[in-house]
């Protein structure tokens, strides 16, 4: 991580920027050496991987849609918010995958071979007799985390701001799904071949601008 954005600051000769990051893309390693490099950044918190006494605490705020609290956290901040709207998603979400794995089940597609951690597989346990059941206490406490989101940072930003850099992550991401696919274009109102060339190409030169 570290050689990369050294590269791109020598490149583009930046001197104030903050790296903003999503959570799968910054372990531990990656944080500590933007630390040591003087870099600002702003990453997206696996919240419920904190320590028990952060857990506690942040299960203990109030939630409240547009509300920030803040953590310390070694060095860094971390910021909590709440999202009512996030919450509805999380249960929608959680609730589709505890259904599938109950179809799965009923239907002995779940042996204790092709058990995994990942997704809500993570709600799957080994039984004393060594039958795979669903856990319904670990539904239960992930219902508890609904809505909440961390950002972790080092920066002096307002927790607003940390919230609202990180959310225009979308725009990068969308821009990579967009070229991995096919590039769509409105309608245009051109006849002749060299216009509609034109066009196109004016599109593609503003989107690989704005990308």
């Amino acid at each position: 991580m570290l050689p990369i954005v050294e590269d791109f600051v020598q490149r583009f000769k930046l001197e104030d920027f903050v790296v903003v990051a999503d959570s799968g893309l910054m372990s531990k390693s990656n944080i500590t050496q933007l630390q040591s490099g003087g870099y600002k950044y702003i990453v997206g918190a696996l919240i419920k991987n904190e320590t028990e006494e952060i857990k506690r605490n942040i299960l203990s705020l109030e939630k409240h849609d547009n509300e920030f609290h803040e953590l310390k956290k070694g060095d860094s901040r971390l910021i909590v918010s709440y999202s009512s709207l996030r919450a509805t998603k999380d249960k929608y979400n959680r609730e589709k995958g505890v259904k599938r794995l109950q179809k799965a089940y009923k239907t002995g597609n779940i042996t204790k071979e092709n058990i995994n951690k990942r997704g809500y597989n993570k709600f799957l346990e080994i039984s004393d007799n060594i039958k795979v059941i669903i856990n319904e206490e670990k539904i239960h406490e992930d219902e508890k985390w609904d809505g909440l989101k961390g950002y972790i940072t080092n920066t002096t930003l307002s927790a607003k701001d940390v919230y609202e850099q990180y959310n225009g992550l979308w725009v990068v991401e969308k821009a990579f799904r967009i070229t991995k696919g096919t590039l769509e274009i409105r309608p245009m109102f051109h006849f002749t071949p060299r216009r509609i060339e034109a066009h196109v190409c004016i599109c593609f030169v503003a989107y690989k601008v704005y990308k």
